[in-house]
């Protein structure tokens, strides 16, 4: 018992020093240059493929998924090799090396100043804020009220919260540099790909990975933002949303602020509480903010379970 726990705290040590190097660079420079960023360069194949995807939607689905698998193998391939040097470098070249390769991977501080800036924007004017929350959001915000936008901007926070860093980090947890790898290409294909309409077949095979990937980083997020105490409420909330993981964490916030969330003609969580207000967007990206604390410490502990070396 006590050797295995020697091997925990020395894994835990080992894998801290890459993933504090890795926050460090985000929340300096936030994001690396756009010529050097792997997100980038996935989503410019995943345009290039997109391209060639034909309408019928049989052959749509088949060639998105191929597309798919060979993108994804590409990212794993890639991050294969980078953990075999990282490995096999000597100390501290090896954890730094590490740290740069997850950097890009997740994003903590994009995701909060461009949250945080709504917020700057309603102070200005409705407009104005308004036009820094279609920097985040899918939805035409031009008609949305102040109230709307609030409630907007805080969907956006936990469900990216999900997205941009919990569940990148669940995977490296998990597969190291290759399952983060897999993980933000998948990501990054279902956001190019993973609409109705014209890209239904299209993009169907990246939806259902994105949703596969995503299940329990989305349930983990809604347990950090929300705590166990309110599960059973939660499991009703999240399920009044047509996505299987973003009401997750959506639902949690809502109920954790005790305040609506809802977006017209789809979904509204928490329907009985009132519409959020600013100290609500102070207080959520507080709360936010504790759940990446919290989420680290667990997945670093994760990792020192499952590995003892980077």
């Amino acid at each position: 018992m006590v050797i295995f726990r020697d091997m925990v705290l020395q894994g835990v040590w080992d894998n801290s020093l890459p993933l504090i190097l890795a926050l460090v660079l985000d929340l300096a420079f936030a994001e690396p240059p756009v010529a050097v960023h792997p997100v980038v360069w996935m989503g410019r194949f995943l345009t290039w493929a997109g391209r060639r995807l034909p309408e019928a939607p049989r052959s749509a689905f088949l060639l998105g998924g191929g597309f798919w698998m060979v993108g994804g193998g590409v990212c794993v391939g890639v991050g294969l090799g980078l953990e075999y040097s990282v490995t096999r470098a000597p100390s501290p070249l090896g954890w730094i090396l590490a740290g740069i390769a997850i950097w890009p991977l997740f994003s903590l501080r994009m995701l909060f100043i461009e949250v945080a800036s709504v917020e700057k924007g309603l102070a200005v004017s409705l407009e104005d804020g308004r036009r820094r929350l279609a920097r985040i959001v899918s939805r035409d915000t031009s008609r949305l009220t102040e109230a709307e936008v609030r409630e907007s901007a805080l969907e956006s926070l936990s469900e990216n919260l999900s997205d941009s860093v919990i569940a990148p980090l669940f995977w490296w947890a998990l597969l190291g540099l290759p399952g983060i790898m897999l993980y933000r290409f998948a990501n990054t294909a279902d956001a190019c790909w993973g609409y109705r309409g014209a890209w239904e077949w299209k993009g169907k095979w990246a939806a259902r990975a994105d949703d596969v990937l995503n299940w329990v980083p989305a349930r983990l997020t809604a347990i950090l933002i929300g705590g166990l105490f309110r599960f059973r409420r939660l499991w009703t909330e999240a399920g009044r949303t047509p996505s299987p993981n973003g009401g997750w964490p959506m639902g949690a916030l809502a109920l954790r602020l005790g305040v609506r969330f809802s977006k017209p003609g789809c979904y509204v969580l928490n329907p009985k509480a009132r519409a959020p207000e600013r100290a609500d967007m102070t207080r959520g990206l507080r709360i936010c903010a504790l759940a990446v604390v919290w989420g680290t410490a667990l997945l670093l502990l994760l990792r020192g379970m499952l590995h003892d070396r980077l």
